[in-house]
């Protein structure tokens, strides 16, 4: 799982990184494998403006765009993208234009993986549009070129129609950075990281799933 030479991370917002791959993204880096983080958009049109609120309507591009700076040292990221795309607009670009970003991308990096949405199980037109485009780019490629993909699937029929995810990867020893990469994205982690801290079985369980255990798909592209 860490023997990469390049890893390409693919994500619409500004928080996408923190929840399921921030820990993994840590383990790459400390283990000495690049990683490029691409963020097409800052977030400009997320729901929440902190609890309590902090940010406007006005100013939280300007936040989320900072607190995207902030995950990317927490995790270790000095290649980071931003892609310049507006919040919640992904779904009404062309395919082929965003497949073209990201196969600009893929020529100038040469990721041996590429992490990103699963199509069809990511919920968010945009995570679903980015997810496209991913597979789309990949799809170009001749089979003997085309990267790995590792994606994340979380809608409600995830596991009746993919299964168990087939990547796990034991973030052990990488939760204090996670926690920093969440810590980093306030406006809108508050109560998320809030219930985790919570003396209960419930927060504890909770804590076990997040910090310990990253879970990915493999995904191959049929032509």
């Amino acid at each position: 799982m860490m023997e990469e030479s390049q890893v390409l991370v693919i994500f619409p917002h500004p928080d996408d990184e923190a929840f399921g791959v921030s820990g993994t993204l840590a383990k790459f880096i400390n283990n000495g494998v690049p990683v490029t983080y691409a963020c097409l958009t800052l977030g400009q049109m997320g729901r929440n403006l902190g609890n309590p609120p902090f940010a406007t309507r006005e100013s939280l591009p300007h936040i989320r765009e900072k607190e995207l700076d902030l995950a990317a040292e927490a995790i270790g990221i000095t290649d980071l993208r931003k892609m310049g795309y507006r919040d919640k607009t992904l779904e009404f670009e062309k395919l082929s234009d965003l497949a073209d970003m990201v196969s600009s991308l893929i020529d100038e990096l040469k990721p041996s993986l590429i992490i990103s949405f699963y199509p069809g199980y990511s919920v968010h037109p945009d995570h679903e549009a980015t997810a496209d485009a991913v597979v789309e780019a990949v799809r170009r490629l001749a089979e003997a070129d085309r990267p790995k993909m590792h994606l994340v699937a979380f809608s409600n029929d995830t596991a009746d129609d993919l299964g168990e995810p087939d990547v796990v990867v034991d973030i052990d020893g990488f939760g204090e950075r996670k926690q920093r990469v969440l810590e980093a994205h306030a406006s809108q982690t508050g109560p998320m990281l809030e219930s985790l801290a919570a003396d209960t079985q419930q927060a504890e369980a909770a804590r076990d799933m997040w910090f310990k255990i990253e879970r990915f798909y493999s995904y191959q592209v049929i032509d």
